[in-house]
């Protein structure tokens, strides 16, 4: 391979990997789903590590890849914004098991009626499905926490993809607050042992 084909396949990868890394900024005109101006909770742990293991197939009836907020990103960013380790020994560990959305068409009206009537035309059912544990210096789980949120919602025929966007932002919204809830309340009460 001459000097120049080296070149441009490292120009190529350097290019898939800020296209790459584009994927995880929200869509503009939204904002940064961030958990980071609330109280870190303090984990007398050595490490936090979090980790996504939701493939998304980025193919229908998915849709979470169409987001402007990816839901498994968002997830990700609050194991990073809300949890600190604080002690010398032992790792938190915080796993994104499902982040998915699925869009199922709905049944419109037909014939004269289906003129005159605008129908909700498409369901999104949303989940992400998380878990957080604490490890010891061997590697054997201690505690664990776990939690899972849905949301579904409708939109009408003719939404546009602004306002289609908005609603999938409001989702995924939606229930990161309610798992912030739940996981927080959850590590306070199973965890308090490791909680400073």
């Amino acid at each position: 391979m001459d000097i120049k084909s080296v070149k441009i396949a490292g120009l190529t990868l350097v290019a898939i990997f800020f296209a790459a890394c584009a994927t995880e900024a929200p869509a503009p005109g939204f904002p940064q789903v961030s958990f980071s101006h609330l109280q870190p909770i303090l984990l007398n742990v050595e490490r936090i590590e979090v980790e996504n293991r939701y493939v998304s197939p980025a193919a229908r009836p998915n849709v979470e890849h169409q987001f402007p907020s990816s839901p498994a990103v968002v997830a990700t960013n609050w194991g990073r914004d809300r949890l600190r380790a604080v002690g010398s020994s032992g790792v938190a560990r915080v796993i994104v098991r499902q982040a998915s959305v699925v869009e199922v068409p709905l049944k419109k009206s037909e014939g004269l009626k289906g003129i005159f009537t605008r129908d909700q035309s498409e369901r999104y059912d949303a989940m992400i499905d998380m878990l957080a544990e604490i490890r010891d210096e061997n590697g054997d789980v201690r505690v664990k926490v776990e939690s899972r949120v849905s949301r579904s919602q409708t939109v009408p025929e003719n939404t546009s993809l602004i306002k289609r966007e908005t609603v999938w932002f409001e989702m995924t919204e939606a229930m990161m607050k309610d798992l912030n809830k739940t996981l927080e309340k959850q590590i306070r009460i199973h965890m308090k042992s490791w909680v400073r």
